[in-house]
């Protein structure tokens, strides 16, 4: 089980103080939470895509990149890569990148998101919103897998010979999870393209608000909400107690979030809770669940693992570009590996 921190990247008043932190602030301490979640002997770290006020990440790669270059052991991924209003060639792109400069340390988390008004504001319709993401992530998983793409669909230019750079680290793609709360096309879809699922289960059920955090629009009071919702507020053994309940809804599942820093608390406050998360609760947690998971619950996926499945204890593929029809700089030529075993068919140009 990999135990992690992610944030959604609100900008929200301190209940307490009455004081909204700047952008600067809140930037600089999501990765001071970051750096805090290795510190303490968690795995992993996400953060959203948000284009709109009140939140700050509208670049979860280059935040990202950031982060890992700063930490030695942490996985960075997203929660979510918005896969309706991002062309899936720049996601290929940017987190090939991202996995490169991580030395694999990441992976990639999809979703449509929960604003509606972005769509339009990406030249999308919000009442595409699942069609674009089926097409989306169709031709996302084949720029990783495929050195030279044909590609046409409905919603972006067709693709003819196109080869998205860089190749993914030792030619294996970065680990998808699909994000979603609301839609079951989306569970058919990670389990067709045999990736992970992410239960984003802090918005439900849909009743739930909570009485002082002002991006949700107020509602029920504190113990309402923690009865609706995975709210878990108390002691390390609350938390803990609260936490090994998740499996009675989702099964033996490989990686569990926390969200921490939401809703105006402050950053001593935040780095406090990490503290207790990586002192008092995860620790219980892992025994717990290793003690109570089917024994057959297969790990987290990781690059090492990846590579692992698919060389065995072959070197790992490194794609080297030939220069091929004698022009590599204009762009005018596909992409040919100088390996012979990865020549491919290419249209007339």
């Amino acid at each position: 089980m990999q135990f992690g921190i992610f944030s959604v990247s609100d900008i929200t008043r301190d209940p307490v103080s009455g004081e909204t932190p700047s952008e600067a602030e809140r930037i600089d301490a999501i990765t001071q939470i970051a750096q805090k979640t290795e510190e303490v002997g968690l795995d992993v770290f996400a953060i959203g895509e948000h284009h709109n006020p009140p939140f700050f990440s509208s670049s979860p790669a280059t935040l990202l990149a950031y982060i890992a270059a700063t930490t030695r052991k942490l996985i960075v991924t997203t929660s979510t890569t918005l896969i309706t209003t991002n062309d899936p060639v720049r996601i290929a792109e940017e987190y090939a990148m991202l996995q490169h400069l991580s030395k694999g340390r990441m992976d990639l988390m999809l979703g449509r998101g929960n604003t509606g008004p972005v769509y339009p504001w990406f030249g999308q319709d919000i009442r595409q919103g699942l069609p674009l993401a089926l097409e989306n992530y169709n031709l996302l998983h084949r720029l990783w897998r495929e050195d030279v793409v044909d590609w046409e669909g409905k919603f972006r230019t067709s693709l003819q010979g196109f080869t998205s750079i860089p190749r993914p680290l030792d030619d294996v793609p970065p680990f998808v999870w699909h994000g979603s709360i609301r839609t079951p096309e989306i569970a058919e879809q990670a389990a067709y393209y045999g990736d992970g699922y992410f239960a984003n289960n802090i918005f439900w059920p849909k009743e739930h608000y909570f009485n002082e955090a002002p991006v949700y629009g107020h509602g029920p009071s504190l113990e309402d909400f923690m009865d609706l919702t995975p709210l878990s507020v108390g002691s390390p053994q609350e938390v803990i107690d609260k936490t090994l309940t998740f499996r009675e809804h989702f099964g033996d599942y490989q990686r569990q979030l926390f969200l921490v820093d939401h809703a105006g608390l402050p950053l001593k406050t935040v780095l406090d809770q990490l503290d207790l998360l990586g002192e008092e609760v995860v620790p219980v947690l892992r025994k717990e669940i290793a003690a109570r998971q089917d024994p057959q619950t297969p790990e987290a996926p990781t690059h090492a693992s990846l590579v692992k499945a698919r060389y065995g204890d072959q070197a790992p593929r490194q794609p080297r570009p030939n220069a091929n029809r004698g022009d590599n700089v204009t762009g005018a030529s596909p992409y040919q590996d100088t390996d012979a075993q990865y020549q491919a068919e290419y249209p007339e140009l």
